[in-house]
């Protein structure tokens, strides 16, 4: 054998299915950018399948749910008379206050009272009305914050302290000229 006749037999031919720009360009998009728009289509499909048509369904209950009020706004006299502590407490507090729930201190149960009441009533009423612990804040609900203050004299007076039963503050003279 030659030498040139070498060569040629063991030379491969290295060329690929992609032989021009063009046909490179068009593997591209066939590799990547079609797979994409599928698996868009495909999720659009799965997602929008099952929806409810807007305003289909319009059974007097269902438009009724859809026109809802989303919030009310409730007006209180602010010159009613205050309730007292007692009441605050038979509605609000005795759930725990009554049984001890949750690691609350019993009504009238004065070893559990004694370190709190030393922490004087501004420290009781401000754990009432932003929560402590396990107690959820009280302000805010049915009861002003003047009330829950009541409700914590009557708990803390019971056991041993002797907090004045707080009152609406008066009027001042700004807001009594208005």
């Amino acid at each position: 054998m030659s030498a040139n006749h070498q060569t040629s037999e063991h030379t491969e031919d290295h060329t690929g299915p992609v032989k021009t720009p063009k046909q490179f360009l068009l593997m591209i998009i066939f590799s990547f950018v079609v797979p994409v728009f599928a698996i868009i289509g495909l999720a659009y499909f799965v997602v929008t399948q099952f929806k409810p048509i807007a305003g289909a369904n319009n059974e007097p209950k269902v438009v009724e749910q859809r026109i809802a009020k989303i919030g009310t706004v409730e007006v209180k006299d602010g010159n009613a008379p205050l309730a007292t502590g007692e009441k605050v407490y038979a509605t609000q507090c005795i759930a725990c206050h009554g049984s001890g729930a949750a690691g609350a201190p019993k009504y009238q149960e004065k070893g559990a009272w004694s370190a709190r009441i030393g922490k004087g009533y501004e420290a009781l009423l401000t754990s009432a009305l932003k929560g402590k612990g396990n107690m959820g804040a009280q302000g805010g609900g049915d009861f002003d914050d003047v009330e829950i203050g009541r409700a914590v004299v009557f708990m803390a007076n019971a056991n041993g302290a002797k907090f004045a039963i707080p009152d609406r503050p008066a009027p001042t003279p700004e807001a009594a000229a208005k």
